[in-house]
């Protein structure tokens, strides 16, 4: 795998995309600026509950509470529809990732009922249960072939709303750090050595900060976000991108 470009803070820009299209807005990695954007849509509720994943470098969003078969790409400023649709419908709870070099998406999951899986080219293998009844937490995958599971809210004995940053590595869960403010239904995207976290119930922008072998070694809450939107669609971008 190729190794990942290292970024300043201040180089990166995200395209927020909430479940209402036009309170979209463009974020900076270092949290100097957020700029309301213009991003065309034939329904302001286009993007409510989609999944999303980069596919031949461009953004592409799947399913959602509306439509639940529809796949659209997002061309300069606006989300097309494209004519293929999803075999299956997808209406909250599904995950989308970019494979095979971001040629192709893979969607899958969905709100209830599945367990802990990962998919290699021999098939579908079990990984170990997380120890608490955590959901709508955000999952991100590391180039050291880890997965963190941030936030989200625990149903067992004792829970409720998270802060935990979760590793999984080598079959084994650990904690290996908090976030600022507990927080769940956010989106994360992984840039640079920085994953930057847009939780629902917590009003803070946090940036987690990693080293070269991806160790984690700071959390910062780079600003506060313009409104209580859960899981908004995340598109790094350039700084002027629908202005």
């Amino acid at each position: 795998m190729a190794e990942r470009s290292e970024a300043k803070n201040s180089d990166v820009f995200i395209l927020v995309i909430p479940y209402n299209v036009d309170k979209s807005y463009l974020q900076s990695g270092d949290g100097s600026s957020q700029i309301s954007v213009k991003i065309n849509a034939s329904d302001n509720n286009y993007a409510n509950d989609a999944a999303h994943a980069i596919v031949n470098g461009k953004l592409h969003i799947f399913g959602g509470y509306y439509d639940r078969t529809k796949i659209a790409r997002l061309d300069d400023c606006t989300l097309n529809e494209l004519t293929v649709r999803l075999n299956e419908q997808r209406k909250y709870g599904h995950a989308a990732l970019s494979i095979e070099n971001g040629t192709k998406a893979l969607i899958c999951f969905g709100w209830s009922g599945d367990i802990p899986e990962t998919l290699s080219a021999t098939g579908w293998t079990a990984l170990p249960n997380h120890p608490k009844r955590i959901s709508a937490h955000s999952l991100v995958g590391l180039e050291n072939h880890s997965m963190l599971l941030i936030g989200g809210y625990d149903y067992g004995n004792g829970g409720g709303l998270q802060s935990g940053i979760w590793q999984l590595k080598d079959e084994n869960w650990n904690k290996i750090g908090e976030l600022l403010q507990a927080n769940y239904w956010g989106s994360a995207i992984y840039i640079g050595r920085s994953i930057y976290y847009f939780g629902y119930e917590s009003n803070a922008i946090q940036r987690l900060d990693f080293n070269e072998t991806e160790d984690l070694q700071n959390v910062a809450q780079i600003l506060n976000k313009p409104g209580d939107y859960y899981l908004p669609v995340l598109f790094q971008t350039v700084s002027d991108n629908c202005i």
